[in-house]
């Protein structure tokens, strides 16, 4: 599953953010959003597509592949050394597939701000400082482990790069390594090696103001992608009836929630594609890495479809939408047998036959 931890310094609106995801509406009985833990939640992820899909299909229910978000303890300056609850942030944030960094933006006399003033760059710049602290402790740490080991040498070389890099201020992602040393510097999950989407909580008047982060603060998130939003405003939406919604986005200028973009987002910063499965029983969106073949893709269904996969029927949503059914699209000669190294793509329509 994809998880995602929202992150970022004290009083920047991660708790009222995570908030508003878990009350977010779900338009569909059978996904609502579930709590595991109390600072752990699941939410579909949306798509327009599958409800048209299940009407062409004739499915009983839907169901949206999903998104997992872990509410972590907030950062402090000095949390790669054990400040606050670095070292319990730090061991979260390294379980999860992408960080979801809040950055406040908004003024509010009421909610402090730990450094006193509001500052977008600083705080990102300080976040990234203790990311790249503590991934310099554990590679300095994996170094004094294998030093002594003579199988060790490749490893140790693509460490000493990352070292390097971190020192100079480069993220683990930003170091150029072969294939080979990558997939030994994967296995430590270093935390600069994580996708990071920024989110910008600004007020309900910097949202109607249309704020846009300034060139300093571009340069500082360092090409990563990110989302503006007001927490307290998607919270308010999140809790409305659907007529009262409405009224609150149309006063904004909004055409819909953020939260959406937030959720898609992230999905498209880990490359994901989406695919479907569609039945009379259940219309199903399922998520792979895009540039899988589908004899892979397919055991996300069911470990049994990759063991014993032979061939897959295979349209894209768009042509099936066209013709209005399966079997007018196989009349029509747009369905396709594929074998298990066909790459799936996004939007595919599959029927997996084992």
């Amino acid at each position: 599953m994809l998880s995602i931890g929202i992150s970022g310094l004290p009083n920047a609106g991660k708790s009222t953010l995570f908030k508003a995801l878990t009350k977010k509406q779900v338009n569909i009985s059978n996904y609502p959003f579930t709590t595991i833990e109390p600072n752990i939640g699941i939410v579909a992820v949306p798509d327009e597509r599958l409800e048209p899909l299940s009407k062409l299909a004739h499915s009983l229910k839907v169901s949206p592949t999903t998104i997992e978000f872990i509410d972590i303890a907030g950062l402090v300056k000095g949390a790669a050394s054990g400040e606050g609850l670095g070292n319990k942030f730090l061991a979260h944030i390294r379980e999860t597939n992408v960080i979801a960094e809040v950055v406040r933006v908004f003024e509010d006399s009421k909610i402090t701000h730990i450094h006193s003033k509001v500052d977008p760059q600083n705080d990102i710049e300080i976040i990234n400082t203790e990311l790249l602290l503590a991934d310099l402790e554990t590679v300095n740490k994996h170094i004094e482990k294998i030093k002594k080991d003579p199988r060790a040498k490749t490893e140790i070389a693509a460490l000493e790069k990352i070292k390097a890099g971190l020192e100079t201020g480069f993220m683990a992602k930003d170091v150029k390594l072969d294939e080979k040393e990558n997939k030994l510097i994967n296995e430590l999950r270093l935390l600069t090696s994580k996708k990071i989407v920024f989110v910008f909580n600004v007020s309900e008047q910097q949202l109607k103001e249309n704020w846009q982060p300034s060139a300093k603060i571009i340069n500082a998130i360092n090409g990563e992608d990110y989302v503006i939003l007001s927490a307290t405003l998607e919270l308010l939406l999140s809790e409305a009836a659907p007529e009262e919604r409405k009224i609150y986005l149309d006063e904004i200028g909004l055409k819909e929630s953020r939260l959406d973009s937030l959720i898609k987002t992230a999905y498209r910063a880990l490359d994901l594609i989406t695919f479907f499965t569609a039945n009379e029983n259940e219309a199903h969106a399922w998520t792979a890495k895009r540039g899988t073949p589908i004899g892979h893709a397919v055991a996300v269904i069911h470990t049994d479809f990759e063991k014993h996969f032979i061939k897959a029927e295979v349209i894209n949503w768009e042509e099936l939408k066209m013709y209005g059914s399966w079997s007018a699209a196989r009349q029509a000669g747009k369905i396709r047998i594929v074998g298990k190294e066909y790459i799936v793509q996004e939007g595919d329509v599959v029927e997996v036959k084992i």
